[in-house]
Order: structure tokens, then C-alpha cells, then sequence
């Protein structure tokens, strides 16, 4: 249950963490010439960019049961309010 309360924040933490490694990976297939290092100073923006486009998709497919996670907890933090504001309301109409 643990996990289901910190859905969100194992999530975020998933995704840096898998984007730190793909940006380490493309960091050193630069240095290693084996992608291009980019034009003059724009180095770190194109591994940056590299990075996110490839973090992106795998994020998609191997964080799946991390986001479903973090939506149902999302879900239920919504309803809550729901419920929280149709209780209010109806105090306030019985005044």
C-alpha cells in the first residue's frame, strides 16, 4: 500500500532516472564518435535532446504499471475532492 501512496513520486523519480541513464548512454556513444557531437557549442542541447527522445518512448513502455499506479492514485485524490465539495455544498444548502 506504501507504494500505491507515493505513485506520483515513484513515477517521477522512474522517469529521471531512466532519462539520466539514456543521457549517460548517448554521452558516452558521442565521445566514443560513434553519433555525432552536434555543431560548434551545441553539444549538451544535442545530447540533451537525444536523450528525451529516446527516454520518451522507453519511459512508455517500461514505466506502464508505475503510471497506472500514479493515475489510479490521482483518481482517487479527485474523487475525494468531489466528495469533499458535494458535502460542503450540501451544508451549505441546508443553512
Amino acid at each position: 500500500m506504501s507504494s500505491q501512496k507515493h505513485a506520483a513520486l515513484l513515477y517521477t523519480a522512474s522517469r529521471l532516472g531512466l532519462f539520466v541513464v539514456c543521457f549517460a548512454v548517448v554521452w558516452g556513444l558521442a565521445y566514443l564518435r560513434v553519433i555525432p557531437l552536434g555543431i560548434g557549442d551545441s553539444n549538451i542541447i544535442w545530447l540533451l535532446l537525444l536523450a528525451i527522445v529516446i527516454s520518451a518512448p522507453l519511459s512508455f513502455v517500461l514505466l506502464r504499471k508505475q503510471r497506472d499506479a500514479m493515475s489510479q492514485q490521482i483518481v482517487a485524490k479527485v474523487d475525494r475532492q468531489k466528495e469533499r465539495l458535494a458535502a460542503n455544498r450540501s451544508q451549505e444548502d441546508g443553512v
